[in-house]
């Protein structure tokens, strides 16, 4: 991250870095370090609290070595319609299709309120006066996947202030035409609490779903991320080849053509 951070030297580029037991020490000692973050692949409200405490801390440290937070930055960024997915099809096979395509809005506004309870008080007060920002929640993976859900669901139900939606062309599309847009991110929060706590009594463990995406998610960004790296060495390998100027050989020095 942060030899990232260095090269890229662009005071708007965020480091991707996921909620995992292993990322969370890394997302704090990035902030520590001014480091701007996105913290990914948030499926569940521990991996969030856990997201949200390493900003804090980060920033806390940030200020104890005498350096301003005003210029560090970092989104939490909750993947929304993955969870339906994965909870629909067990919701299907028990039967209970009165809870379907509601779960991961639920998840998602349980998180809200729990950002503005985490932003608020006398800690984190002191940071914002010295000119920290807060980690605004923000809404991943909002297209529709289900044919049978409005195709704004994962949009509409999920404006509110502070928060970031990273809406795909297509569900762009389809709100700029036909979208709702009122405040309704705070919107049936008991309701959401008394959903979710019933997926226990229906013998749906969340916590296990929740662990199955972010193992799946991990994946496939790991292997985004190397078929990227693989890609970069085969263009630099057919650049040196072809003898052509400017090409970098395996020191990191340029090549001489040939």
């Amino acid at each position: 991250a942060k030899r990232l951070f260095a090269a890229v030297e662009r005071p708007n580029v965020m480091i991707k870095i996921p909620a995992t037991p292993a990322g969370t020490p890394a997302i704090e000692a990035a902030i520590a370090a001014g480091i701007n973050v996105n913290v990914t692949l948030i499926f569940s409200l521990a991996q969030y609290n856990a997201a949200a405490e390493a900003y804090v801390a980060g920033l806390e440290k940030l200020v104890e070595t005498g350096r301003s937070p005003a210029k560090t930055a970092s989104v939490a960024s909750f993947f929304v319609s993955r969870v339906d997915t994965a909870v629909d099809s067990a919701l299907e096979r028990l039967g209970r299709t009165e809870f379907q395509g509601k779960i991961a809005v639920d998840n998602a506004r349980l998180a809200y309120a729990r950002f503005r309870e985490l932003f608020a008080g006398p800690r984190w007060e002191k940071l914002a006066r010295a000119g920290a920002r807060v980690q605004r929640p923000l809404w991943a993976s909002t297209g529709t996947k289900n044919p049978n859900y409005p195709d704004t669901i994962y949009v509409d139900s999920l404006i509110g202030p502070d928060t970031v939606n990273t809406i795909p062309p297509t569900t762009l599309k389809a709100f700029m035409d036909h979208g709702q847009v009122a405040l309704t991110v705070d919107k049936d929060i008991e309701d959401a609490r008394a959903r979710m706590a019933n997926l226990a009594d229906l013998g749906i463990d969340f916590d296990a779903v929740s662990k199955k995406l972010l193992d799946e998610g991990v994946a496939a960004f790991a292997k985004a991320f190397e078929s990227l790296m693989g890609s970069i060495a085969g263009k630099r390998d057919r650049l040196l080849a072809q003898g052509r100027p400017g090409a970098r050989g395996p020191s990191g020095r340029k090549e001489a053509p040939k």
